[in-house]
């Protein structure tokens, strides 16, 4: 059993570890409120005073004695992890072992956690994942049609990702409508540079967009989302692209991006050049279609909840993604996602108090 540290309330502090960043809030948990937030970015670049992440935590100038633990975002928690986890030798090695499915995101979360366990190695540290909120979805919904095997001894299969921030938003629709969360049938969209869609029932996430890898379904800012898996095959066999080279594209250089050269959607919306439009109206296709696929398979909707940084504040992108009368009669939310107080919440499931 852990018990809180202080007398002044519970304080955890959460880390959200990037290859070149490190995002840092610090809560009283008594309250909610948010004691200390920084951002710190391009960690180890070129004229950077932040060399390495070890550098960055000694930069936020915290008391580390006065934590009751720190929460650290997992991208990839395969199938070992389906709730918040204490981080010791045995939780951080299988962690080390699951890099071969997020290659771009989990050794940078791995590189927070190991790091903040040797400047603070007496604090309790719990690892929240990104997949442990989809981990409930029916087996129809996260196999894939490929032999059984692959998933029997590979674990190919759909995990999803922005999990924290899809539940995060469920709850808080929930309060905004006034009923509880097991009453609700949901579909939440996390529009970002990264874009997810999410199919809650009854508060259960029953299916995702993104898959094995957050690069499947919803077009983004740099990845492809949905594409025939048989291009991939033309490319290496017609145009003599390297596995690696294919993985680069797909994931940093398509998407919006790729149609037009540009990721900001701010910018799109801006523009009078046709492959910008394109690109936008691409986007939205792909949302709305996955919007219909949900209905479809929820049956009745409660409300469409937008979220992430295009979601919450394009009143244009969720005007496009709506124009059909086909959504007149479904309500509308927007929702601030923190992710941050998502996995201080869930840190709190681990501590006795």
């Amino acid at each position: 059993m852990y018990h809180k540290k202080n007398s002044l309330g519970v304080k955890i502090a959460v880390i959200n570890s990037g290859s070149s960043s490190l995002k840092f809030k610090l809560f009283d948990m008594k309250t909610k409120e948010v004691l200390k937030s920084i951002l710190i970015e391009h960690i180890g670049e070129e004229n950077s005073s932040i060399k390495n992440h070890h550098q960055a935590l000694e930069s936020l100038n915290i008391d580390f004695s006065e934590l009751d633990a720190i929460g650290h975002r997992v991208v990839h928690g395969g199938e070992n992890f389906n709730k918040p986890t204490i981080l010791d030798e045995d939780s951080i090695d299988k962690i080390q072992k699951l890099i071969p499915l997020a290659p771009l995101h989990n050794p940078a979360n791995l590189e927070g956690i190991l790091v903040a366990k040797k400047y603070a190695p007496d604090i309790l540290q719990i690892a929240v994942f990104d997949t442990s909120f989809h981990s409930n979805m029916p087996k129809e919904a996260f196999l894939y049609p490929l032999e059984y095997k692959m998933y029997e001894k590979h674990k190919i299969r759909r995990y999803g990702f922005h999990g924290t921030s899809h539940s995060f938003v469920a709850k808080q629709s929930a309060r905004i409508l006034g009923k509880d969360l097991s009453e609700l049938n949901l579909i939440t969209l996390h529009l970002g540079n990264g874009a997810s869609a999410c199919a809650i029932e009854k508060g259960v996430s029953v299916d995702t967009s993104m898959g094995f890898t957050p690069l499947e379904g919803l077009v983004m800012g740099t990845r492809s989302g949905d594409i025939d898996p048989a291009i991939i095959f033309y490319m290496q066999r017609e145009l003599g692209l390297g596995v690696d080279e294919v993985d680069t594209m797909l994931n940093k250089k398509s998407g919006l991006l790729g149609i037009c050269g540009k990721n900001d959607v701010r910018e799109l919306i801006e523009s009078e050049d046709e492959l910008s439009k394109l690109a936008l109206k691409i986007m939205i296709r792909r949302v709305k279609k996955y919007i219909g696929s949900y209905m479809a398979l929820l049956g009745d909707v409660d409300a469409i909840v937008f979220t992430g940084g295009i979601g919450e504040n394009s009143q244009y992108i969720r005007d496009k993604i709506l124009d059909s009368k086909f959504f007149n009669e479904i309500e509308v939310i927007v929702v601030e996602t923190d992710e941050e107080l998502e996995i201080a919440d869930e840190c709190l499931k681990v501590l006795d108090i």
